[in-house]
Formats: C-alpha cells, structure tokens, sequence
C-alpha cells in the first residue's frame, strides 16, 4: 500500500476580523491560535482549505 503524503500546517497570523468562511476554514483544518500546528493528509479538498487561508498559514511537507 503507497504511503500517503502528509502536510504540516501552521497558524502563523490572527483569524480575529477575518471572513466568518475562513474562520471555518481554519477550523476545520484543526487551527485555530497563532501557532497551533496540525498534521493532515495531503489531497485535493485540503489544498483547497489551504488556498483560502493561504495569508494566516505556513505549509511543510512531511
């Protein structure tokens, strides 16, 4: 079975006066406090998650 590819997302600025849509986004990527990092699988839907909240976060491949 393949290895699946993995990403390590950090919040590096606030969410406080952002679109009530990218405070979900942040959510549900397991975000939320500057900081705060959280390891995900590497697909379609996430990157799309991570284009949107591209200016709040920083991206690493794992």
């Amino acid at each position: 079975m393949a290895e699946q590819k993995m990403l390590r997302v950090t919040q590096v600025k606030s969410q406080i006066g952002r679109k009530y849509d990218q405070e979900q986004t942040l959510k549900s990527l397991g975000l939320g406090r500057i900081g705060k990092t959280h390891d995900i699988v590497d697909n379609e839907s996430v990157r799309g998650m991570i284009f949107k909240v591209k200016h709040l976060i920083t991206v690493e491949e794992l």
